[in-house]
């Protein structure tokens, strides 16, 4: 982590005609100083200004972590007493001068424990949406993003192939999930995997969003593995899905289609181009092919630090993919009661276009 994001972030909140941004422990945090905070009771929270110095308020245990700040800041710390910490966050924004400014926050990461202290301490704030602000920076990564994201990959494709190697007709969906953890794990993954392993079969394919169950596979199933590792801080977000025993028509029919939808999405990225013709392009095909009505959500999502952030690959999103962007491709059939299928890469945007960082086969692949 360099200085640089620092700079970056400050040209953003003067484009963007605020005073500063206000960051509590999270994804934005670690990008902007390297530093680790976990969310708990006591509050994290770092003041960034359009210029000067930044400030940060945290607890007295956890200073020590300041030794390896990239750049100077003003540091606030305090006890075991909650009583104390309203004083604390008043002295803070004294300092920052933030009175009578529009300050961002990001609302999907400050809870209501930061927000009250924050706005109790200087009423004449005005904490509004910046998440755009800090989005600008984490959505373009940098090469030694993208080589952690690479990785992130890597071991996500060899713990399911090492996974898949001992699934058979039989295992529930909680063992072939189980297993698939381990290998994550054993794969080099951090434990803190971007999400639960999704392993979906039969009818509970029809759920885009599964948890494992005790349910056995049995021919004639799809079987729909979703699945992530974590490297170096960031996430791999892939998702196939297999033939189990013999399987019909229809299902042969609708994976052909969302393999050749992911396909269109995965070729229709590079810089210039609109978010939403990325999901035209793959919703494209599933429509043609009829099955229109049982693609239910967007074709895709940013990746990065977390494993859903910008940008979104959605129908009116007019958001320009630039280099560097990374996102999902992962269009998907959803037919209740019977199957479902998606199929789901990463993608980042290059000079010329795009590559997808997983490699692993999207052909139907049989279980027995």
């Amino acid at each position: 982590m360099s200085t640089d994001r620092l700079q970056r972030l400050q040209n953003n909140i003067k484009e963007a005609g605020v005073g500063g941004i206000a960051v509590n422990a999270g994804p934005s945090l670690n990008y902007l100083t390297g530093l680790n905070f976990h969310l708990m009771e006591r509050p994290v929270v770092m003041l960034f200004p359009a210029e000067g110095e930044s400030a940060i308020i945290l607890p007295q245990l956890e200073k020590k972590k300041l030794e390896n700040l990239p750049y100077s800041a003003k540091v606030f710390t305090y006890g075991e007493d909650p009583a104390q910490w309203d004083d604390i966050f008043q002295r803070a924004l004294q300092e920052m001068d933030f009175s009578h400014q529009k300050i961002g926050v990001e609302p999907r990461q400050l809870r209501l424990l930061e927000y009250n202290y924050l706005r109790l301490a200087d009423s004449k704030i005005d904490f509004i949406d910046g998440s755009t602000v800090i989005a600008a920076l984490r959505s373009i990564k940098d090469r030694g993003e993208i080589d952690c994201m690479r990785k992130a990959v890597k071991i996500a494709e060899n713990a399911l192939e090492e996974t898949l190697a001992i699934t058979r007709i039989g295992m529930s969906e909680k063992e072939i999930a189980s297993e698939l953890f381990l290998q994550l794990i054993r794969g080099g993954s951090e434990m803190s995997l971007p999400f639960s392993p999704i392993v979906a079969s039969g009818p509970n394919g029809a759920n885009p969003h599964s948890t494992p169950s005790s349910r056995k596979l049995s021919s004639g199933d799809l079987l729909i593995i979703d699945w992530g590792a974590r490297y170096g801080g960031y996430a791999s977000d892939l998702t196939r899905t297999f033939g189990v025993g013999k399987i019909d028509g229809e299902a042969e029919k609708i994976h052909k289609t969302v393999q050749q939808a992911n396909a269109a999405g995965r070729v229709a990225g590079r810089p210039g181009v609109p978010c939403s013709s990325i999901d035209q392009a793959a919703r494209k095909c599933i429509d043609d092919a009829g099955f229109g009505d049982f693609f239910t959500h967007r074709t895709g999502h940013g990746i990065g630090m977390e494993c859903h952030e910008e940008p979104y690959i959605r129908e009116g999103n007019e958001q320009l993919l630039e280099v560097g962007m990374a996102y999902t491709v992962e269009p998907g059939i959803y037919l209740a009661g019977r199957n479902g299928v998606r199929i789901e890469d990463d993608v980042i945007v290059t000079a010329d276009g795009s590559e997808s960082l997983s490699t692993m086969d999207r052909e139907i692949r049989y279980i027995e």
